[in-house]
């Protein structure tokens, strides 16, 4: 039908009188039906077309008014930060800086707003129209996070909200009903309950030791990231949710293959993670359900795991320590109702949040800590020396003396420093604050974030900022450090909980393989490549580390 038309068309000899006929002749090729039949109707009557084309030509005009009216709302909304002088980084139209995690690592983003845009101090950027200011002042950083915390008490959601489990977690709490479950769980962390599961961390770090050794009898060469990946899975196994998962000596358990499912992000992951963290009530509409069976098979774990704790059996681990807790303030005269603050589904959230804060960024800083000890010789011979020390007075490695070894201490702190396992943090304005120094005020809901990676590389604060050097964090140098630059966990009342048990955990089995091994880089892994695609700076999978056994015996 359309050749034939066009051919009647563009051969009419009113084509010369009427050029409107070469534009209607043209949409028909595009196939634009809905030009095609008003022209088909109109064909013996060129006048017509002509009234066409004008309403074509009304029609993009609208469109085009409605276009550039878009254009310029945008652009109104995204000078929200300059109107109040505050520099801001260019983003695009509607979306703002939404797309800079997709064109770069997020920390480089960062660090481009802290060094080019006035992120040092402070910065404006835009997640779609909504207005997030940058603090890199460490003085205004102290007042936001510690002083005026009160402002500034609760943190993004993360997760689906129509999930029972996620609500309930302590990183998704807000207000009052954070700072109640905060001080019904903060006892289970303090260093006298960590000290009840130290063991079980040593029988985890010693099966690490023990697979180490055994893989490189046959190849020297060793995948750090995927041994610390199974040893933070079989520690968080047994201590958060009170179950042997044996990943160290088994190739696959059920339990390591669901937790891979959870924490691995695919691309569609991915953009439903931002859509459910950027727009929740567009994700909850459209029915997105972040890790949804995941999450069922944990909670099924930690409540079978539950019922056997009520029924006697005890091993002393986070399960314990939450029940434990429970008892006791069921036991007391609190008014906050801490039976129903800590019913089961609320330890199972606690459970499956320590699986979420706690595997990749224990297996990072653990994978990474060895390689950097590996380009560093003296350091890691000056670390073995300080062990050797320790197990000669001790006659084995003790909570109290990993956790007060200062050297070992140092090696991880730096590290931290080095590879800040989240690379910026965040917290979200409560109610109406003035940024000290300044004009800008801050509304309820507005989003303050700052660029940690950034604060620790930064050399007014830190000389030679990219170098390993762990005595900046030994006793006598930590007043040189200047504060609120330093914050691999957070810091102010709403810091990592969990803290403690991490160095705990990364220490032990960190002294345990520098006792047994010495570390080598590999030929072609000399340099540490950090994933990129990553919210979390991990190192890359594949990268390889050279183990020399010292005890051929252990």
């Amino acid at each position: 039908m359309y050749p034939s038309y066009l051919e009647t068309l563009t051969s009419s000899s009113k084509c010369e009188s009427y050029p409107e006929f070469y534009i209607i002749a043209l949409l028909a090729l595009l196939h634009l039906n809905t030009i095609f039949i008003p022209i088909h109707k109109a064909k013996e009557s060129p006048w017509k077309l002509v009234v066409y084309v004008r309403m074509l030509l009304e029609l993009l005009l609208v469109s085009l008014t409605v276009v550039v009216a878009a254009w310029w709302y945008s652009r109104w909304r995204h000078s929200y930060w300059s109107s109040m002088g505050i520099p801001t980084k260019p983003g695009l139209p509607f979306i703002g800086n939404l797309h800079e995690g997709l064109l770069m690592p997020i920390w480089i983003a960062y660090d481009q707003m802290y060094k080019n845009y006035g992120g040092s101090k402070l910065c404006g950027r835009y997640e779609g129209f909504r207005p997030v200011l940058v603090i890199g002042d460490p003085d205004i950083l102290r007042d936001v996070l510690v002083k005026d915390f009160d402002h500034f008490v609760d943190k993004r959601y993360f997760g689906s909200k129509d999930d029972n489990v996620m609500k309930e977690m302590l990183m998704n709490k807000t207000g009052d009903e954070w700072k109640i479950l905060r001080s019904i769980l903060s006892p289970t962390f303090s260093s006298g309950k960590m000290k009840k599961m130290f063991p079980l961390v040593c029988d985890k770090a010693d099966l690490l030791v023990s697979s180490c050794l055994k893989d490189v009898a046959e190849d020297p060469s060793i995948d750090m990231k995927d041994k610390t990946g199974r040893f933070t899975m079989d520690t968080i196994a047994s201590c958060a949710f009170g179950i042997e998962c044996n990943s160290l000596t088994q190739e696959k358990s059920e339990f390591a293959l669901w937790a891979d499912k959870f924490l691995s992000l695919s691309r569609m992951k991915f953009l439903q993670f931002i859509l459910t963290v950027l727009f929740p009530r567009v994700a909850s509409a459209i029915g997105i359900k972040l890790f949804a069976s995941e999450i069922e098979f944990f909670s099924e774990v930690a409540r079978m795991t539950i019922k056997c704790r009520e029924a006697g059996q005890k091993r002393g681990d986070f399960l314990d320590l939450m029940l434990e807790a429970r008892a006791e303030d069921n036991d007391s005269k609190n008014t906050t109702s801490a039976k129903h603050v800590l019913d089961d589904r609320t330890i199972v959230a606690q459970s499956v949040q320590f699986l979420i804060a706690g595997y990749d960024t224990a297996a990072s800083t653990l994978a990474l800590a060895s390689h950097v000890l590996a380009q560093n010789p003296k350091e890691q011979t000056r670390l073995r020396e300080e062990l050797q020390e320790l197990v000669k007075q001790e006659g084995e490695l003790t909570y109290q003396g990993v956790m007060e070894a200062k050297y070992l201490d140092a090696c991880i702190q730096e590290t931290l420093r080095l590879y800040p396992p989240p690379p910026f943090g965040e917290r979200v304005c409560t109610k109406p604050y003035k940024v000290p120094g300044t004009e800008v005020v801050l509304r309820p809901g507005d989003l303050v974030q700052f660029p940690i990676w950034s604060l620790h590389h930064d050399p007014l604060y830190w000389p030679q900022p990219d170098k390993f050097r762990p005595d900046r964090f030994m006793p006598e140098n930590k007043a040189n450090i200047k504060h609120f630059t330093f914050m691999p966990f957070g810091l102010g009342p709403r810091n990592c909980l969990a803290m403690r048990f991490a160095l705990m955990e990364v220490k032990v089995a960190l002294a345990k393989l520098v006792l047994a091994a010495e570390f080598a880089v590999a030929a072609g892994h000399e340099e540490i490549i950090i994933d990129r695609a990553s919210f979390v700076l991990r190192p890359k999978k594949g990268s390889k580390l050279l183990l020399k056994p010292l005890n051929p015996m252990a």
